[in-house]
């Protein structure tokens, strides 16, 4: 079966082919001749997942299709990044970038806090802990369905790691304690991403509609 991913991440598309497995071929926006940026303007994560897919089936004749979006969504910071995970430090920044933005701003609230404290000034105790959460948007007949995967954690105190992309470097995932999402193998870490859970419910629910 066919299936267009709105993405031209090749981190996305390895991990989709292999989670979804032979049955299935994934091919890119990219591939489809989609070459700008695909708009996603809206306020959670399930808006901007139907909004680059409803792109994609638009732009290319109506063919199934699926995106993602996915946020960080750190306990300390109030839930952000959040829905702006991906441009945190800035529209055209890396995302070495974006992970250096969130180390600084997490050590300035724990360096607040801390002084606040010691002023005898109550405080929201607030931890490292943080998550991952991804929505999925299939289209398919026309049709919109959403899937979504967690996966749960805490952000070291500084970068570790090659493997992965985004913000692996700095997510200790529960399962994996000690060591960051960049430092498991890919295999580890497809069975407990956050975009793993959300697509294997859609690999689940397509081999039933088959």
């Amino acid at each position: 079966m066919k299936l267009i991913f709105a993405t031209a991440n090749k981190g996305k598309m390895r991990e989709a082919s292999e989670i979804l497995g032979p049955g299935f071929e994934i091919v890119s926006s990219a591939g489809m001749g989609i070459t700008e940026d695909i708009p996603e303007t809206g306020d959670t994560l399930q808006s901007n997942s139907l909004q680059k897919a409803s792109y994609v089936f638009e732009h290319c004749g109506g063919a199934d299709c699926f995106a993602d979006d996915t946020g960080l969504e750190v306990e300390i910071l109030g839930g952000a990044p959040g829905v702006h995970t991906a441009r945190y430090a800035g529209e055209s920044k890396s995302f070495e970038a974006n992970m250096d933005k969130l180390l600084a701003e997490m050590s300035r609230m724990e360096y607040e806090a801390s002084i606040a404290r010691e002023f005898g000034i109550n405080t929201v105790h607030a931890t490292r802990r943080a998550r991952f959460r991804t929505v999925v948007t299939l289209i398919l007949g026309g049709r919109s369905r959403f899937f979504e995967g967690i996966m749960n954690g805490k952000i070291a105190y500084g970068k570790s790691g090659k493997g992965g992309f985004g913000y692996d470097p700095v997510f200790i995932a529960d399962e994996f304690p000690g060591m960051t999402v960049a430092e498991i193998g890919e295999e580890q870490k497809n069975s407990i991403s956050h975009r793993g859970i959300a697509l294997r419910a859609m690999a689940g629910y397509l081999k039933n509609e088959i």
